[in-house]
């Protein structure tokens, strides 16, 4: 093959190899990749703490809220005294309407030093609660007015 052949072959086949990878990727959005690549993971070590964390906030941020719950109870179990998880745990309920639990799981986080009250504050995750007189106690409790 003479080197003008070699180079169109190469050519080609880049550009074949390329269109091949937009059509199997190019699809996917950022999201999604990132779901599929930690689920990937999580099938080889379903205890990796930091990729199921990472995989909880992305399923939330997907409003695949449901399967975080799943996580985040799994992480719960992992780390039953990570006051953050259980923060997340409360979260991921309160989106699905599930208030009671959802104050059990803030209570949880509250009792185990979480402290980040401009955060909580701020949260959109916790606006389902906002109006549960078990929410503003727990809030006045901790001194998170």
């Amino acid at each position: 093959m003479s080197a003008a052949d070699e180079s169109f072959a190469s050519k080609s086949s880049e550009g074949a190899l390329s269109r091949a990878a937009k059509s199997q990727f190019g699809a996917k959005s950022q999201l999604d990749f990132d779901l599929e690549f930690y689920e990937s993971i999580l099938r080889r070590a379903p205890r990796y703490v930091d990729v199921l964390r990472c995989q909880g906030e992305l399923l939330n941020r997907k409003g695949l809220h449901e399967r975080a719950v799943l996580v985040d109870q799994r992480l719960a179990e992992l780390r039953p005294n990570d006051c953050v998880v259980q923060y997340n745990l409360a979260c991921s309920l309160a989106l699905l309407g599930r208030r009671g639990e959802a104050i059990k799981a803030l209570r949880k986080a509250l009792e185990q030093g979480y402290g980040d009250f401009d955060y909580l504050h701020a949260d959109s995750d916790l606006n389902g609660l906002r109006s549960e007189p078990a929410f503003k106690r727990l809030l006045r409790k901790y001194g998170a007015e």
